[in-house]
């Protein structure tokens, strides 16, 4: 960040729109990982207790993110819905 009005960034992974089942969840998850560990403080949400506050957001903000979208949120729900809310967790502001 260069500036006093830079703000952190989303985790960045590869393969969301392949999520289908728990283990392309734990794949993402160690994307997350690796990139967190590589870049530790360029997450907006790079602690603990900042990335669990922005997921609870983050899980509550769905329905305004498929609203948005002009789509539905998935009923049931999916395991690639758990993985955008766990990306979208990484840079919620």
């Amino acid at each position: 960040m260069s500036s006093a009005y830079d703000t952190g960034r989303f985790a960045k992974v590869t393969g969301l729109n392949q999520v289908a089942t728990h283990t392309d969840v734990a794949a993402i998850v160690e994307q997350m990982l690796a990139d967190l560990r590589a870049h530790p403080t360029a997450w907006e949400n790079h602690t603990l207790d900042r990335f669990l506050d922005a997921l609870a957001r983050s899980l509550r903000g769905l329905d305004g993110l498929y609203l948005n979208r002009g789509q539905h949120l998935p009923d049931p729900p999916t395991w690639k819905l758990l993985t955008e809310a766990l990306i979208m967790a990484s840079g919620y502001e």
